[in-house]
């Protein structure tokens, strides 16, 4: 007799995958991906940004239904950002996999920073709107400061330009993580899937050196 069919909610299915992947893909992850110190992929340009370089004036929706210039979401914040769109099926389920570690070593800071946040940009502006981007951050277990957002179609080229995050893989973006400051200004590149414990590093020294 067939067993029965297992019933999941897609909040479900995301945990479950999230928790395949924490416990053995992002746990490798410093073994299998290249820190920032080591050369970038051939499709990446990964270090830091010197002179750091103001984000642009971008419209974003968030997953709220707010409309926010992206300088303001980040301003004041020191900021890991990743690309990503809802539908995304390849890379996307390791990156957001990727956040929630981030945000679970934030979570145990002995003093934790209000001022360290995650931003989710969306590249698929004709489909993510806000019902979109709040189930996706549901599906990853997403906390307070970690938000979800879209440009504009046009924006999202715009977008790409601005981090050098174009790929030429399905999912058409890298899976790096780029890290701002408190004066809304890019920083830092990383490679293609940091360490969490890379990320929660870069985050601690922007936020101490402003």
């Amino acid at each position: 007799m067939p067993a029965p069919a297992s019933r999941h909610t897609p909040e479900q299915a995301a945990g479950q995958r999230r928790r395949a992947v924490l416990g053995a893909g992002i746990g490798c992850l410093p073994g299998l991906m290249a820190g920032i110190a080591a050369p970038a992929a051939a499709h990446n340009e990964a270090g830091r940004v010197d002179p750091p370089l103001p984000a642009p004036a971008l419209l974003l929706t968030r997953e709220d239904a707010t409309r926010t210039p992206l300088p303001e979401m980040l301003k004041g914040k020191v900021t890991a950002l990743q690309l990503m769109f809802t539908g995304c099926t390849a890379t996307c389920p390791i990156q957001g996999a990727m956040f929630a570690a981030v945000q679970a070593g934030l979570q145990r800071q002995a003093r934790p920073d209000a001022r360290l946040q995650l931003l989710s940009l969306s590249i698929d502006a004709l489909s993510d709107d806000p019902p979109a981007l709040a189930r996706w951050l549901r599906q990853q277990g997403a906390g307070p400061r970690w938000r979800a957002a879209v440009p504009s179609v046009a924006g999202v080229d715009t977008l790409l330009d601005f981090l050098r995050g174009r790929s030429v893989a399905p999912d058409r973006h890298t899976a790096q993580v780029y890290v701002f400051g408190r004066r809304a200004e890019l920083l830092l590149r990383s490679t293609d899937f940091p360490a969490p414990s890379q990320v929660l590093g870069w985050l601690t020294a922007a936020a101490g050196t402003g």
